[in-house]
């Protein structure tokens, strides 16, 4: 079992006891971030609801997101703190035999990382990947899609940072292919939210997306919304697709934005980027019908 590091920043600290990953049998101890002492000065948030952190003079670089997903040093085995040792003998299988698979695709995008160091930016980036990765292996009593919509958008926030940072690296491509699966992801969390495929509200302390904030459900819908607007050309290339699934969004969000307006409980904040996204959306369908349904010649 491989020691914990020592932050001399005082970012974070290791937990006392040691987790045993389910997976591999390998002992680790988990990182948690140290809060106060001004080491999170919140900046703005953006229209994918993401807070966004100031460079910090005295600490650095800080990002409690870093420290969401619990990752095995060794096999790469990674979740959720509460789902981390909850691994059901029907599980173990995939995740042991898709541990190579994991490993290659960590040292594919960023080369060699070592979980038993503190977290970085690029660790933090790894281990939501990791987590879309293995929640694709896990039962559905732990609700493994709407974690995964919202590992999915985190490894893309995390993909365009080291991008900014580094745009001579490929950190864009992996990015957008991120955030074409929170597309897809988030969609199939609406429909699972309409049929009950799986039990939502196993996540529903965790929808976020982000940490500081948890939109919950109003969440969802925007994002969905949001993400279908801005992927519609690769979710449906066919204009008429196109048309039907922004419809079927638009219907979505309108539920949120009449919630907003009927109860004053509501955050201004998500009610307001609700509309004005609305607003955007109305125009895209009307340009379609019009493209679709050209006026007859006088």
């Amino acid at each position: 079992m491989a020691l914990p590091s020592v932050n001399q920043k005082k970012i974070s600290f290791r937990a006392t006891k040691p987790t045993t990953c389910p997976v591999c049998g390998q002992k680790h101890f988990k990182e948690e971030m140290l809060s106060g002492s001004g080491r999170l000065i919140a900046g703005k948030l953006t229209p994918e609801l993401r807070r966004l952190y100031e460079h910090n003079k005295k600490w650095g670089r800080v990002n409690p997101l870093d420290y969401a997903v619990q990752t095995c040093p060794r096999c790469l085995y990674s979740a959720y703190p509460k789902d981390f040792e909850s691994v059901t003998p029907a599980e173990l299988p995939g995740l042991k035999a898709s541990m190579a698979h994991r490993q290659n695709l960590i040292m594919t995008l960023f080369g060699k990382l070592d979980f038993n160091e503190n977290r970085n930016l690029l660790s933090g980036c790894a281990s939501f990947i990791l987590a879309v990765d293995c929640y694709h292996l896990r039962v559905a009593d732990v609700a493994p899609t709407p974690k995964k919509a919202i590992s999915a958008i985190r490894a893309a926030w995390f993909l365009d940072d080291l991008f900014q940072d580094a745009p001579y690296r490929p950190y864009d491509k992996a990015r957008d292919f991120y955030y074409m699966e929170a597309a897809k992801l988030y969609r199939k969390v609406l429909e699972l939210m309409q049929t009950g495929g799986e039990p939502i509200d196993a996540a529903a302390s965790m929808l976020g997306p982000d940490l500081d904030n948890n939109w919950a459900y109003d969440g969802v819908t925007y994002l969905n919304s949001y993400l279908t607007k801005k992927y519609i050309d690769q979710l449906a290339p066919d204009p008429q697709k196109k048309l039907a699934l922004l419809d079927v969004t638009k219907r979505y969000l309108s539920k949120l934005y009449g919630s907003g307006k009927a109860s004053k409980s509501k955050p201004s904040v998500i009610i307001d980027m609700a509309k004005d996204l609305y607003d955007e959306m109305s125009a895209m369908i009307d340009q379609l019908n019009a493209q679709l349904n050209p006026p007859a010649p006088a």
